[in-house]
């Protein structure tokens, strides 16, 4: 187990390193009076195929669903792919480490979204336990509350009579707050 630690490490530095010769070489190469201006044509599709977990899963194999449907319907939701949009509200460590549905703290950390049903305050919607590899949460930190993302996942246990559903595919549709930053 250490020998394996210590050859990732390795071969992360040497790809980390790879990829700032590269960086280096293409600022070099790179000359702003020569090239010409263009406007960001960013479409929120380009930003999505940019955002998702595991780009090649069959999304015909997820049935549309609504967050509060599948609350309020564990059951029927159970070893189910669904997919719905939601409005991401923060990450969590919320279910974690729960024997009868067990994702590891270590490897998984979940995170809230809103609540579809009220609309004048911020309330989650922690009936619903979402879970994602801790690795690939890791891609989507610049995510803000707020921010409507379109989820892929499975349910994979109706512990406690709630739904617990496992991410296969994040996809951001709207960041909310990219105005506000700009100007921050």
């Amino acid at each position: 187990m250490k020998n394996k630690f210590i050859i990732t490490t390795i071969i992360s530095i040497a790809f980390a390193g790879g990829l700032i010769a590269f960086a280096n070489n293409s600022a070099i190469q790179f000359d702003p009076k020569t090239q010409p201006k263009q406007e960001s044509t960013k479409t929120t599709l380009e930003v999505a195929e940019k955002t998702t977990i595991t780009p090649s899963i069959n999304t015909n194999e997820y049935v549309m669903a609504n967050s509060l449907d599948i609350v309020a319907n564990p059951d029927k939701f159970l070893n189910k792919k669904v997919k719905f949009k939601a409005s991401f509200d923060k990450f969590s460590t919320l279910g974690l480490d729960y024997k009868p549905a067990f994702r590891d703290s270590q490897k998984y950390i979940s995170f809230l979204i809103k609540r579809d049903d009220i609309t004048d305050h911020t309330i989650p919607l922690s009936e619903m336990k979402i879970f994602i590899l801790r690795d690939e949460a890791e891609k989507f930190i610049e995510l803000d509350s707020g921010d409507i993302i379109e989820i892929y996942g499975k349910v994979f246990s109706n512990a406690l009579t709630d739904a617990w559903l496992d991410v296969d595919k994040i996809v951001i549709i709207e960041k909310k707050n990219k105005d506000e930053k700009k100007k921050a």
